[in-house]
């Protein structure tokens, strides 16, 4: 499969009053037609920023210091805000992370939906209107000809995130970019918005960029993932390759700190804290918490290691002359979990935040 989007080498600080913070430092990443790719990591390791980079929908206060975005070829770094406004909605498009602040108030539902299509595909009053009544009974938004009129507040949580993917998804876009989709709703209304995007990617041939907390979920809706940390990724592979065979000490942690059916006691925690990206230590940012840490590890940061084709890690674990480190028993556990789950044709997991 081609790539529709590549990121490479993005460096993205943020002007604050104690200095800048260095929130994204060589992030690369590519998206391939057709597919999902997960961006997983605790808050405030950059998921949300890279991805609104993207839609340079970022702050005042945010600069893009250097790197690229080729959407087709073209670099959105380098595009202005009016060819920008052409773009978003239209070839890019974005779930937000709380459908109950997504949605204006004030506006009815028809009319927001119908709103994108009336501005990206110049269509009248009525065409927009018919497009987005099609569009709300697609989601699956019941008596959707009848609750046009009516306004957010009158929706449920789920209806609403409906509502919202229903005009994301309005201009059929190339790339659409869920943000925690499905962070403020219940684990029902969860597996129903996610089988719902699933069966929607199915139907209008987009690409999909889904960050979350969630391992559970990137189990069941991601062909790869990304494991961000400090403002880099860490880890890229199959879904299989993270879960089977994860590399980085990173995503040793957050598989262990995820729950399952089985899970009994207290959850494993990676210890420490992120580092302050007003300074970012020296050599690996990872090496303060990661109990494998060696010598090397504080001077110098590591490259990303190929360990297959589709599967690279950024950990100095990989070296050749690297003692051999087993993940711990936590890790090991769960992945003959996974197997015997997935041999056994179940989810890989229920999910779990991490």
């Amino acid at each position: 499969m081609s790539n529709i989007l590549e990121v490479k080498d993005l460096n993205i600080t943020f002007d604050t009053f104690a200095g800048k913070v260095q929130a994204i430092r060589g992030v690369n990443f590519d998206l391939k037609k057709g597919e999902t790719l997960a961006i997983v990591g605790e808050s405030g390791s950059g998921k949300s920023v890279t991805t609104r980079s993207i839609m340079r929908l970022l702050s005042q206060n945010a600069n893009i210091e250097k790197g690229e975005i080729l959407f087709n070829g073209q670099d959105l770094v380098k595009k202005s805000e009016k060819d920008m406004q052409g773009i978003r909605g239209k070839e890019i498009a974005m779930i937000f992370q709380d459908p109950m602040t997504s949605l204006n108030p004030t506006t009815t539902i028809g009319k927001q939906v119908a709103e994108p299509l009336r501005i990206h595909q110049n269509m009248n009053k009525e065409e927009a209107h018919a497009r987005a009544l099609k569009l709300l009974e697609l989601v699956g938004l019941p008596n959707a000809k009848n609750r046009m009129k009516q306004y957010p507040h009158q929706f449920s949580g789920g209806q609403r995130q409906r509502i919202v993917i229903a005009i994301a998804l309005a201009c059929s876009p190339e790339i659409l970019i869920a943000d925690e989709p499905t962070t403020a709703l219940d684990v029902t209304i969860q597996a129903q918005i996610l089988e719902l995007m699933k069966q929607l990617q199915s139907k209008i041939d987009t690409s999909i960029i889904f960050i979350t907390h969630d391992l559970g979920v990137v189990a069941n809706v991601a062909d790869r993932v990304a494991v961000m940390y400090a403002g880099k990724i860490v880890e890229v592979g199959t879904v299989d390759e993270i879960f089977y065979n994860p590399q980085h000490p990173y995503t040793w942690g957050l598989l262990a700190s995820m729950p399952t059916l089985e899970t009994e006691g207290s959850l494993y925690a990676i210890p420490g804290t992120p580092p302050d990206l007003l300074d970012p230590p020296k050599g690996d940012a990872f090496a303060p918490r990661n109990a494998y840490a060696m010598k090397i590890d504080t001077e110098y940061e590591p490259p990303m290691f190929k360990i297959s084709d589709t599967h690279y890690a950024a950990t100095w674990l990989l070296h050749e002359d690297a003692p051999a480190v087993e993940p711990p028993a936590e890790i090991k556990a769960r992945q003959e979990l996974f197997k015997k789950r997935y041999a056994e044709g179940h989810p890989v997991a229920e999910g779990g935040t991490v």
